[in-house]
């Protein structure tokens, strides 16, 4: 994210981290990189750095009406199977340190969630730049984390905060939110028609996947170049708040460069041939997903913070695409 939350003191923040790690911070600093999450660079008193990033856990919900700990309960169980892929062999992970009660992320206060990572020094990428060597760097990474015996909460095909996304195609504006929820509200509005398609279409994709549940497999969830990490060592697979068992496709409806010669790769080292219905219902699930997720911030309490403006601008632009 642009901009840390407003209402998240770094003073809060560095006691957090000498509470649930034992990190005496000297120094701590805002990394407006990524989107979901926020980050932050701190150095400890005694040498080391680390990488911390705090969850807001309202957005690790699947609706509205779960609870604060259900969202919490979602992300600890997707980073406790990325330390466990790290236990099992899988050097690429950049799996959570674990706090000194074990865990890889610890709550802090009601609304946030926070997880420790060792500093790691590499090129990173933008999530749009799959170059050739990427490519073949996350095949090898996707086909081991599917092979690997790691336990993690199951694939649930949710389109979260959806109940929202039908009120508002249903003319509900959510008004007093702030700035942009009238215009969200009237956007979708607009496109109700276009939207309700997507859905239909997307739930009967879910119906063809359920009918494959001898298929799944551990799955990052996210797997793009954004996620990733060139270093000395080799490439690195990062953020893993949203890991689930579900179908494979789920890492490789984006990673075939279109002439199904990733695709065919895949079936040769694991023996899975890719499915049509179920790599289009991944693609179609992403941007149904984001439009649910981004009407949702503007259902809540928001300003204009960069953020804010950012997720207008895709909102606005993915809606356009998708649903003309």
């Amino acid at each position: 994210m642009l901009t840390a939350p407003s209402d998240l003191d770094e003073g809060a923040l560095g006691a957090a981290l000498a509470r649930g790690w034992g990190i005496s911070v000297a120094s701590i600093g805002y990394q407006p990189v990524g989107w979901g999450s926020h980050h932050w660079e701190a150095a400890a008193g005694g040498g080391g750095r680390w990488f911390v990033t705090v969850d807001e856990v309202a957005n690790k919900r699947l609706a509205e009406g779960e609870s604060l700990d259900d969202g919490f309960g979602r992300l600890r169980a997707s980073l406790r199977a990325a330390v466990g892929l790290r236990a099992a062999g899988c050097e690429f992970v950049v799996a959570p340190a674990p706090a000194v009660d074990g865990e890889p992320v610890v709550r802090l206060g009601e609304r946030f969630a926070v997880a420790v990572y060792p500093f790691t020094d590499g090129e990173s990428f933008s999530w749009d730049d799959p170059s050739p060597e990427w490519r073949r760097g996350m095949l090898g990474m996707v086909a081991a984390v599917h092979a690997a015996p790691v336990q993690a909460l199951t694939e649930e095909f949710a389109v979260p905060f959806r109940e929202g996304l039908a009120s508002a195609c249903a003319g509900d504006e959510a008004t007093g939110c702030g700035p942009y929820a009238r215009p969200a509200a009237a956007l979708v509005r607009e496109h109700a028609a276009g939207i309700a398609r997507l859905l239909d279409r997307y739930d009967a994709l879910v119906a063809i996947a359920r009918t494959h549940s001898d298929r799944m497999v551990l799955t990052h969830g996210e797997p793009h170049p954004g996620n990733t990490m060139l270093t000395a060592d080799g490439w690195r697979l990062i953020d893993w708040d949203t890991a689930a068992v579900a179908p494979p496709e789920r890492d490789l409806w984006d990673l075939d460069p279109g002439d199904g010669s990733i695709l065919d790769a895949y079936a040769a080292a694991t023996g899975v041939t890719p499915l049509p219905e179920l790599l289009e219902l991944y693609r179609l699930g992403w941007d149904v997903k984001d439009i649910a997720y981004d009407l949702a911030r503007f259902r809540r309490p928001h300003g204009e913070t960069a953020d804010d403006v950012k997720t207008w601008d895709g909102l606005s632009s993915l809606i356009g695409r998708v649903c003309s």
